[in-house]
C-alpha cells in the first residue's frame, strides 16, 4: 500500500523546523543505502526520537519503519497512527515473533529502526543495549547502522516539561555500517554500543556551547551537566517499573472485585 501518513508528517516536520528555527544538522546520511533493507539502531533520549532519527532516511528518499512496543499499537488513537506508518509492533512476551516480522520487512527492502536501549535514557548516555538489533540484522542478512541524535531531549523527555520554543539545535549522526553474523550477538552488541557511544561523544562535544552550558539538566553528569548518572538513572527506572507493576496489580484486583 502507498504511504499516505508519512509524507504528510514529513511536510509538517519540515514546516516546524523552519518556523521553529530548529537547526537539524545531519552527518553520514550518504552512508544509508538508497535501496534495499537496512537496520538502524538509534539511541533513545526523548519522545521525538522517531521523527529526528527518521530524518536521514527521508533525505535519501526513503522512510524508516520503527519497532515499538505493542502497548502503543493497542492505543485507540496511537495504534491506527502507528499502523499507517507501517511501523512494527513488538510484543515483549513474544520477542521471536516480533524479530521475524522485522526481518521479513528488511528482506522486502525496508529500512527498519530499533531503539536497542528499549527505554528512554534518563542519563542521556547509552544504556546497556539489548541484542535484538544485531540478531535481527543477522537474521535478515542486512547491514546495521548506528544512529545517534542529540538535542531532542531538550524538547520532550521523561521527568521534564515539554519545551518547543524556537531556536534549538538537533544533531543526527549516522555511523559506518556493521554486518552482524549472529554467531556472537553479545560481542556484536558490545561493538554496536562502542560505536554508538563514540557517535554520542562526538555529538555532545560538537553541540553549540551557548545552548549547552555547564550544569544543564539535559547534559550527562560526566560532561559537566546535572543529569542523573547511568547508575542513578537505573535506580529511577527500577522504581518506576515497580510502581507501574503495583498499579497494574491494583487495577486487576479492582476488576476482579467488580
Amino acid at each position: 500500500m502507498p504511504d499516505i501518513s508519512y509524507p504528510v508528517v514529513v511536510a509538517a516536520a519540515k514546516t516546524w523546523f523552519k518556523l521553529g528555527a530548529v537547526d537539524v544538522r545531519m552527518e553520514g546520511v550518504d552512508l544509508l543505502p538508497e535501496t534495499g533493507g537496512a537496520m538502524l539502531a538509534v539511541n533513545h533520549t526523548s519522545y521525538v526520537d522517531y521523527l529526528m532519527a527518521g530524518y536521514p532516511s527521508v533525505a535519501r528518499g526513503r522512510y524508516t519503519r520503527f519497532m515499538a512496543k505493542r502497548e502503543v499499537f493497542d492505543h485507540p488513537v496511537g495504534g491506527p497512527v502507528m499502523r499507517s506508518f507501517k511501523h512494527i509492533s513488538v510484543d515483549r512476551s513474544a520477542g521471536l515473533e516480533s524479530m521475524d516480522v522485522a526481518a521479513e520487512a528488511l528482506r522486502r527492502g525496508e529500512l527498519v529502526g530499533i531503539f536497542p536501549e528499549a527505554t528512554i535514557s534518563r542519563s542521556f548516555l547509552i544504556k546497556e543495549l539489548k541484542t535484538g538489533a544485531v540478531r535481527i540484522a543477522a537474521k535478515a542478512g542486512v547491514p546495521l547502522f548506528p544512529v545517534v541524535t542529540w538535542g531532542c531531549q531538550r524538547m520532550f523527555t521523561k521527568d521534564h516539561p515539554k519545551d518547543f520554543k524556537r531556536g534549538k539545535t538537533v544533531l543526527v549522526k549516522v555511523g559506518e555500517p556493521m554486518y552482524p553474523t549472529g554467531e556472537d550477538p553479545v560481542a556484536e552488541t558490545a561493538e554496536l554500543q562502542r560505536r554508538m557511544e563514540a557517535l554520542l561523544d562526538a555529538c555532545i562535544r560538537e553541540y553549540p556551547a551557548e545552548e549547552q552550558p555547564p550544569g544543564s539538566w539535559w547534559l550527562p553528569a560526566s560532561y559537566g551537566g546535572s543529569a542523573p548518572t547511568l547508575e542513578e538513572a537505573e535506580k529511577i527506572d527500577a522504581d518506576e517499573k515497580r510502581q507501574r507493576a503495583a498499579r497494574k496489580r491494583e487495577k486487576a484486583m479492582k476488576k476482579r472485585k467488580k
